[in-house]
């Protein structure tokens, strides 16, 4: 195999901002911007718009659309050809 043509994989914190929530994991992404994690070590930062924790999917506050309607006049159609014929 050939050397030096893979990314260097390091730990970073992700940290979301609107939230607060950050997490340690490995990335090939890097950044001028270091915080210190719980365990004492420094870390470079990047910063996600979006997380588990501000994520309205993750968080139940998803607003879910009424496809109630379209089954509803689906139904009025069907009975109504099936009042003609």
């Amino acid at each position: 195999m050939r050397k030096d043509i893979h990314p260097k994989y390091n730990k970073v914190i992700f940290y979301d901002a609107s939230s607060g929530y950050k997490f340690l994991s490995g990335s090939t992404r890097s950044s001028n911007e270091m915080m210190e994690w719980e365990d004492g070590e420094v870390y470079p930062v990047i910063r996600v718009d979006i997380s588990s924790a501000s994520h309205p999917f993750f968080t139940g506050k998803q607003k879910f659309h009424d496809v109630g309607g379209r089954v509803e006049r689906f139904k009025q159609r069907l009975a109504s050809k099936n009042q003609e014929g």
